[in-house]
């Protein structure tokens, strides 16, 4: 009996996992996949997404300090609090620990030779961490979550990280070509953008009218739609960027 009981349970939890990690594993493969001049290793692919992990624990960390500095500074339930909650702290937090771990095992890599590999590497640094986050939250609540966030957090993370990415490998390309000035205004964007679009996508989220679901539902449908076309695009007009 007691066999049985635990059996039950560990097929639940390993089915809890599988829906977790699906979504991102996907995605992780149609980005994968549309890299057409030279393959990313999968040494290094394993490094982002574990980076991805760490960055995902860094940012629980800043999210708890500052959240508690800023509910002893702001009335809760305001707007101006549901801003700097997720614009300021939750965006700033997630989006930075992400870069900082992207950059850390990415940057000086000899693999980052082409334009799309920036692009490669933020989507799958982004999804480590989204990983790792779906674990947490369908241990906790369960099956039902899964099927949300495979088809809302899931690919917000990683339209996030396609426009992270786009930035990127633009940085790296001017960078390449002598030009740091270029370079570091296009990695300031690699972050600003992300930021902007993940604290929208969260102040939406957290919306207590259920007439703004819609607009949820819109705004995750159109971020996905021109990401993916970011994806093709980019991909076809990738070329190498070493001088």
């Amino acid at each position: 009996m007691f066999y049985f009981l635990y059996e039950s349970f560990m097929t639940y939890n390993l089915l809890l996992i599988a829906a977790a990690v699906i979504p991102a594993v996907f995605l992780m493969v149609r980005v994968w996949r549309a890299d057409r001049l030279e393959k990313e290793s999968p040494a290094l692919l394993r490094k982002l997404v574990v980076g991805g992990i760490f960055s995902a624990l860094l940012a629980l960390v800043e999210e708890r300090i500052c959240c508690w500095i800023l509910d002893a500074a702001v009335a809760q339930n305001t707007v101006l609090y549901n801003v700097i909650l997720y614009f300021v702290i939750v965006a700033v937090a997630e989006e930075s620990s992400k870069y900082i771990f992207l950059k850390r095992n990415s940057w000086n890599s000899p693999e980052f030779n082409c334009q799309y590999d920036g692009v490669v590497y933020a989507v799958f640094t982004s999804l480590g961490f989204a990983l790792w986050e779906n674990i947490s939250y369908v241990m906790h609540y369960g099956f039902a979550t899964a099927l949300v966030r495979a088809v809302t957090a899931i690919p917000g993370h990683a339209c996030f990280g396609v426009f992270m990415g786009v930035f990127y490998g633009i940085a790296r390309k001017y960078q390449n070509y002598g030009n740091p000035t270029a370079s570091l205004a296009c990695r300031i964007l690699c972050l600003c953008f992300p930021v902007l679009l993940h604290g929208a996508y969260d102040y939406i989220a957290s919306s207590q009218q259920s007439a703004d679901d819609w607009y949820f539902i819109g705004f995750v449908a159109v971020l996905f739609v021109v990401s993916y076309i970011l994806v093709g695009r980019i991909s076809k007009k990738d070329k190498p960027i070493v001088t």
